[in-house]
């Protein structure tokens, strides 16, 4: 795994997924990760190719951009995309605000 985040990037993305975020990771998860029965997803860890979530307290799950990042910056875009992705396949509605 490539990243050009610095450590503290990494870990103030995983809080921020976390503790604003626990749902719409779980919808990503879920519809993107091919984890349908997942119950909890816990962002833990993120670089340049992709998201990767711990699942119900064990299994590690990856689910890529589908670009590489460049900038932390765009990591919001990145994850909204996935988001929006994972609701469409899960025939579920997205949040308006992200």
């Amino acid at each position: 795994m490539s990243t050009p985040f610095t450590p503290q990037a990494v870990e103030a993305i995983k809080r921020h997924m976390n503790d604003d975020h626990a749902e719409d990771a779980l919808i990503i998860v879920r519809g993107l990760a091919e984890r349908p029965e997942a119950s909890t997803a816990v962002t833990s860890g993120v670089d340049a190719e992709g998201i990767e979530f711990t699942i119900d307290g064990g299994e590690r799950v990856r689910v890529g951009w589908g670009e590489t990042l460049t900038e932390r910056a765009q990591v919001r875009e990145a994850v909204v995309r996935l988001y929006r992705e994972a609701c469409g396949r899960l025939g579920i509605p997205a949040k308006g605000e992200h």
